[in-house]
């Protein structure tokens, strides 16, 4: 069982980057995205109004954070200098790493972006300000193929979001609370995970567990990113779970449609047309397939169902260290890689890993099954197991 990426990783990463800046015109690789600097070197922050500057050369990694990250940077086996500035606005973060990337002899810089992302509140200048920069997305791009242990991390936090979709459905009743029901599945599907791996447990969260499930119900569904409604479950209710788990920064995504008690026909017309959808979804995607014929496909066959002004999505997207990665199963995908990309990257690819999710949306409610599907050699491995069927899906029964 794999609990954490191996340190053997993070050097491959931070090569494969410096082969970028080999080839670049440019001295330095920086990085302000929080889940980028967590994939090149392991350290993980929350990204807020301080911003946090990685700095990478051919010898040598450095970084600026706020006063509150020193301690937690500090160990960090593959960041040789550590510069901090006291917080914002009190402090000047991107003054501080200029002064590093100076002690660089940084002349020109490839950046993921002119400065720090604007978040919860931060307004500071450009780094263009202060020297040239050419803009770079290298380490998005590596994220789209998954390396053998980041496979195995999904396909754990699949296992554990299995376990916590189970612990949701059996505690699913009639007059139950959703929330309730989240909180309990939850709960024990966390203290399950923590029990079992004890000191493998990479710590991940602050405050909740590592596992969640839940659902949105009734009238909610309709909306693709409905939330909880404030009402207790009646017979014939329509819910849409959601269940993942958190393996060191790595997601799975298991959703699926189930039914309090009892289903209608017109609710069972819609479930099977919705699994049909995910069934042409998934059979659809090989190696060397155009990433946007997945999504034409569903809605080919929507239309010949008739069910196409029922779709609200594409069909799905990249997961890993982020919930939603590219690429996305889209059909602007190949316009998109061929204005901005390089050859290749508008087809699927051995070692990505995508979740399948099509979703039919009425006026009152939502019929959507999601799954993490990797892409093999062969074709595809379903890293999601819990059932699709009808049948398997009504809960609550007495």
């Amino acid at each position: 069982m794999t609990t954490r990426v191996p340190d053997s990783e993070f050097d491959d990463r931070l090569a494969a980057v410096r082969d970028r800046l080999a080839d670049s015109d440019t001295d330095v690789a920086v990085f302000f995205g929080a889940t980028a600097i967590e994939y090149l070197t392991g350290f993980h922050h929350i990204q807020t109004e301080r911003p946090v500057c990685l700095a990478v050369t051919p010898g040598r990694v450095s970084i600026t954070v706020p006063r509150l990250e020193v301690e937690r940077v500090g160990p960090n086996p593959r960041i040789e200098a550590v510069h901090s500035y006291f917080d914002y606005p009190g402090g000047n973060p991107i003054e501080v790493a200029v002064e590093m990337l100076e002690e660089l002899n940084a002349e020109t810089v490839a950046a993921d972006a002119d400065g720090a992302p604007g978040v919860m509140g931060y307004e500071g200048p450009s780094l263009s300000d202060f020297l040239p920069v050419e803009t770079q997305a290298w380490v998005s791009r590596l994220r789209w193929e998954k390396s053998a242990s980041e496979i195995d991390l999904v396909r754990d936090s699949a296992r554990w979001a299995n376990l916590g979709h189970r612990y949701l459905a059996d505690h699913t009743a009639v007059g139950a609370h959703p929330v309730t029901v989240s909180q309990r599945a939850s709960m024990e599907a966390s203290r399950t995970m923590l029990d079992t791996l004890g000191e493998r447990y990479a710590v991940r969260t602050r405050g909740g567990g590592p596992v969640h499930a839940g659902y949105i119900s009734g009238e909610e569904t309709a909306l693709p990113h409905g939330h909880t409604p404030n009402e207790r479950l009646s017979p014939g209710d329509v819910l849409i779970t959601g269940a993942t788990a958190n393996v060191d920064g790595y997601f799975s995504e298991l959703e699926r449609t189930m039914f309090v008690r009892e289903y209608s026909d017109e609710q069972a017309y819609y479930f099977e047309l919705m699994t049909e959808l995910q069934g042409i979804a998934i059979d659809a995607i090989a190696p060397g397939v155009s990433v946007s014929e997945i999504d034409e496909a569903v809605v080919s066959y929507a239309e010949e169902q008739g069910v196409a002004d029922l779709l609200r999505h594409h069909v799905g997207h990249n997961i890993g260290l982020g919930a939603h990665e590219p690429p996305y199963l889209d059909r602007g995908w190949e316009a998109q890689v061929t204005e901005y990309g390089r050859e290749g990257d508008a087809e699927i690819a051995p070692g990505q890993i995508y979740t399948i999710e099509p979703g039919l949306y009425t006026e009152t409610e939502g019929y959507r099954h999601s799954d993490t599907v990797l892409v093999t050699e062969e074709g595809t491995e379903a890293l999601t197991y819990y059932p699709r069927d009808i049948e398997s899906n009504v809960v609550g029964r007495e």
